[in-house]
Parts: C-alpha cells; sequence; structure tokens
C-alpha cells in the first residue's frame, strides 16, 4: 500500500517552478497494474521515485507498506567509486536479501563479465543499467516501478528482460510509465493521468489514454 497525504512537488526552473504536484492527496489501488501517463515535463519519472523513496517530497507525507523497487534501471542509487559488486552487496544488506543468491544470479544476468569487479564510475550508461535490471530482477519486491526499461541493451538482452520481467508478475504488480500506449495497454489494469499537478485515476484504460490524446493534441 502506498499513499500520498498532501504531497507537493516542483521543481526550479528559469520561468519560475515547475509544479509536479500541488497538495496532492491519493491512495494507490493495491494488487492493480498501474499504467501513469502524462506530456512530457508532468512529472512521471518523478512520481516513481517518490513512490520509490530516491526523492522527497517538498511537503506532505507518503506512507508506504511492502517492499517497492526502484525504478527499474534507474542507476542513480549506485555509488560510482565502488564496484558493481560493491553496491551489490551494499543493496542486499538494505533489502535482507541473500547475498550469495544476488551475486550469482546478477553475474549471469547482467552479462558485465569482469567489470562486475570494476568501479561504477567506469561503467558506460547500457552497462549500468544492466546492473540496474539484474539487481531488480535479483529481489523479490511486491510491487516494481518500471520507467521506459525494455529498452535496455541489444535484442537479446532486451528478450531476456521482457522474460524476467513477466515471470516477475506473477507474484507482483507494476506501476509503469511509458510512452508508447500498446505497453500501456498490455500492462495495465488500472492508470494514472498527470495532468499537472494533480492526478486523475481511471479504471478504463482505453479511456485514458483518449484523454492523454487529445492533451497531447490540445
Amino acid at each position: 500500500m502506498i499513499e500520498f497525504r498532501n504531497v507537493s512537488k516542483a521543481y526550479d526552473i528559469n520561468e519560475g517552478k515547475n509544479i509536479i504536484l500541488d497538495n496532492v492527496s491519493f491512495k494507490f489501488p493495491e494488487k492493480k497494474n498501474i499504467g501513469v501517463l502524462g506530456v512530457n515535463g508532468a512529472g512521471k519519472s518523478t512520481l516513481l521515485r517518490l513512490i520509490a523513496g530516491s526523492e522527497y517530497a517538498d511537503s506532505g507525507k507518503i506512507i508506504r507498506k511492502g517492499r517497492y523497487s526502484w525504478p527499474l534501471g534507474f542507476t542513480g542509487s549506485f555509488h560510482p567509486s565502488l564496484t558493481g559488486i560493491e553496491n551489490l552487496r551494499f543493496a542486499c544488506r538494505i533489502y535482507g536479501c541473500d547475498i550469495k543468491h544476488v551475486t550469482e544470479y546478477v553475474k549471469d544476468f547482467s552479462e558485465l563479465g569482469n567489470y562486475i569487479d570494476e568501479p561504477i564510475q567506469t561503467y558506460s550508461s547500457g552497462m549500468r543499467s544492466r546492473l540496474a535490471f539484474a539487481l531488480s530482477m535479483a529481489i523479490d519486491f511486491e510491487v516494481y516501478l518500471v520507467d521506459e526499461i525494455m529498452g535496455v541493451g541489444d535484442q537479446g538482452f532486451q528478450k531476456k528482460c521482457h522474460a524476467a520481467f513477466e515471470s516477475k508478475r506473477e507474484k507482483s504488480s507494476i506501476i509503469m510509465v511509458s510512452h508508447s500506449m500498446n505497453t500501456i495497454r498490455d500492462y495495465s489494469d488500472i492508470a494514472i493521468l498527470l495532468t499537472g499537478e494533480k492526478l486523475e485515476i481511471y479504471e478504463d484504460v482505453d479511456e485514458a489514454i483518449a484523454k492523454y490524446n487529445d492533451i497531447t493534441k490540445g
């Protein structure tokens, strides 16, 4: 369960402030796959980071119960001077996971080879994303947060990512951001539309997509 109570979030920009959420109170439906829609700059990725706890609200309270992943592919929590293995072990201690099991899984899945023992700061962006995705799949979460991650790596690696993600969906739910309307339809039971400072929930995903299309055309 996750609930926003009077949550506000904004960023300073040249023109003033980009307000993402303004005093929003919202309880996310449980055990539902949720698609998040919004135009560029509406705050979709920010919303996921707020849910994950990797970014803080300016005001208000966010209540979490259960195990929520970080946004799949998000590499901002890695310490750049530590190696891939050291970052992995740190995550295992935080989530109380078996380090040996997670290490073996990540080594095999990420296909990083000896780079797993090198500092993160030497990685390309693609290598960081591989490590982040593999680590996400190695740990069991009740809710997976997904931010346009399915494009990681070459075609073979993407296929492996899809297979792993599908296996997780059998026991877990997702909150997903995607610019692909087909992906939102395929993965979502309901949809949330960010319309500038507030959230709108739609039980009918196609209705949410239609509203989103109207906004983008307008």
